[in-house]
């Protein structure tokens, strides 16, 4: 094992532990809300852009109460946008004007974040786009992603790519040393040629190791989310990143390197289908849907980083929080399932998943069955069964019509059953199997 996969294994210990981390997307792209996209899809200049600048008041901002609620729903980690690609900054900057202590607000929305978060006992992490749309000498026509891009009268002459380079490390730098400890940094994004070396990201994980070298780094210095870039190989990069970060989908088998080691993911999803407040986006995932995410990411070695992109005001949507704490209802019941958990090695059964902690496997029951619960393979090795809501027993059944499948292990909820119908959570029914140690 070469020592950048080392350090890495030894900096994301708590992050394979902690498995579910609130993502919140906010910034002046509240205003319009239409997503943090908004100045790109619509091709927005910067003179009509800028002037949400002077309604951003974030009255009801309480980053306590969303603290609050992310303990709640078993959050263990969150990471803020400090600044997203339209360059606008949550944060007391001394490089540029366009931030939130002096906008209306007049307030360090990082700092107050950092602060509440830490209070709940949640790691922190920050959000920074490399990318900045509002910034002069970062490229406008032409390319692939900018406001301006079919805009000639943007030219590019005379734009000095390194002095934006200048002001990108330099901001980092302020976040870094400004902020006290973090516990994650979440670079954005990556695409075409502007990776890697266009980024001095060798030089950029130097400094970012020199000044909080516990810190842990997603992997989109060198790609996009859906290229996992050199965390894959066995000689990964200092800019390879401590962890993948596929969006807006689960990966069919998880992640591993070329030789089969599980890789420290994330997948990062929206609740509805806006990372930034879209006023009219209602497509909601439901909490179950949210459960069985989690779970899905968990059983594939990964974690879950759930999305709320606040308004205007400071505010998380209310079907937002109504979710969340639904879904910690199920955590506070059940959370041992997924904490400290991953893959159980081995093959994914016909009635939901497994997820695993050393001897301890967690059967996921998500679909009822018309008989007992099959763990397949397992007979002989169970040394005793419980549901993890209650700690009831949950007792190895040996029903006289299951006598010719030896080879597997069988359970029913009840003694009195002869199926599996309904499930006493309908939403995932978890049941803790203790094997016996080989």
């Amino acid at each position: 094992m070469n020592q950048v996969v080392k350090d890495r294994t030894e900096r994301t210990k708590w992050y394979n532990s902690a498995r579910f981390g609130m993502f919140i997307h906010w910034g002046l792209y509240a205003i319009p809300a239409r997503g943090e996209w908004v100045r790109s899809v619509y091709e927005i200049p910067k003179e009509e852009y800028d002037p949400y600048f002077d309604e951003f008041t974030t009255e009801n901002y309480n980053p306590k109460e969303w603290a609050r609620l992310a303990k709640k729903a078993g959050m263990k980690y969150a990471v803020l946008t400090a600044k997203h690609h339209d360059g606008f900054c949550l944060f007391d900057t001394k490089l540029t004007d366009f931030n939130s202590v002096k906008a209306p607000c007049k307030r360090d929305l990082v700092k107050e974040f950092l602060e509440a978060f830490r209070e709940e006992g949640i790691k922190v992490g920050l959000y920074y786009s490399i990318i900045d749309w509002r910034h002069e000498d970062f490229p406008h026509f032409g390319d692939m992603h900018h406001p301006m891009r079919n805009n000639e009268k943007c030219s590019n002459e005379n734009r000095n790519f390194d002095r934006y380079l200048e002001f990108m490390f330099g901001q980092i730098k302020e976040l870094l040393t400004n902020y006290g400890h973090l516990d994650l940094m979440w670079f954005d994004f990556s695409y075409g040629d502007m990776k890697c070396d266009k980024w001095k990201a060798k030089e950029l994980m130097e400094m970012v190791r020199s000044i909080q070298p516990h810190i842990i780094v997603d992997n989109r210095l060198e790609g996009s989310a859906e290229d996992a870039g050199s965390i894959k190989t066995l000689e990964p990069t200092t800019y390879s990143g401590d962890f993948a970060s596929p969006e807006q989908m689960i990966p069919p088998a998880g992640i591993r390197d070329v030789a089969g080691n599980p890789l420290p993911w994330e997948a990062c999803i929206t609740l509805n289908n806006h990372w930034g407040y879209c006023s009219y986006d209602n497509h909601y995932k439901s909490s179950k849907m949210v459960i069985r995410m989690l779970v899905e990411c968990v059983s594939k070695g990964g974690n879950l980083l759930l999305n709320v992109g606040p308004n205007a005001k400071g505010e998380i949507p209310e079907e937002s929080v109504k979710i969340l704490e639904e879904v910690g209802v199920w955590m506070k019941q059940n959370g041992r399932s997924i904490y400290d958990c991953g893959y159980a090695e081995l093959p994914k059964p016909e009635w939901g998943r497994f997820t695993r902690k050393g001897n301890i496997l967690y059967a996921h029951v998500t679909e009822e069955q018309a008989g007992a619960i099959c763990l397949p393979n397992l007979a002989g090795k169970i040394e005793k069964m419980r549901l993890v809501k209650d700690n009831s027993v949950i007792d190895e059944t040996f029903y006289w019509n299951l006598k010719e499948f030896s080879e597997h292990s069988f359970f029913f909820f009840s003694p009195h059953a002869a199926d599996c119908y309904p499930l006493p959570d309908e939403t995932d029914t978890v049941v803790e199997i203790f094997l016996k140690e080989e």
